[in-house]
Parts: C-alpha cells; structure tokens; sequence
C-alpha cells in the first residue's frame, strides 16, 4: 500500500491563471533579476504597439489610467 503524501499544499489561485500565472510565479519563487526583464519586455512591447499605431499607442495608456488616478486621489482625500 502507498503511503499518502500529507505535505501537499495547493498552488494559490493566480498560478493557474494561464498568462498570469506564469508571471507570479517568477516573480514569487523566480530569479532576482526577473522584474527587470518584466520591466523591459512590457517597455518593448508599448515601443513596438507606437511603431506599429503611432501616436494612439503613445497617449492611450494615459487616457486609460486617468481613471485610476481619480479614484487614487478620492481615496487620498477621504484620508
């Protein structure tokens, strides 16, 4: 009879989200030096989306985050 393995314990959530997951787990159990890649992979990628649509690709990414930042600063005030 096998003996049963008690020391298991489940992977969190956001592992098993496809693209996600991979990402969490380096930047978790990963190289030191993974957010600098991440850091420069999504940097290169923004460059070749303002290559590719111009200048959409260039102020989209601050028309979208000007949102959040109202929340942001709705939240600073409220103290």
């Amino acid at each position: 009879m096998a003996s049963a393995d008690l020391s298991y314990t489940p992977a969190p959530a956001v592992y098993r989200v496809p693209l996600l997951g991979a990402i969490a787990r380096e930047l978790a159990e990963g190289d030191a030096d993974y957010p600098l890649y991440l850091i420069l992979a999504l940097v290169s990628i923004w460059g070749l989306a303002i290559f590719f649509f111009g200048l959409p690709a260039l102020y989209l990414p601050a028309v979208v985050a000007s949102p959040l930042m109202v929340v942001v600063l709705v939240a600073i005030s409220r103290g």
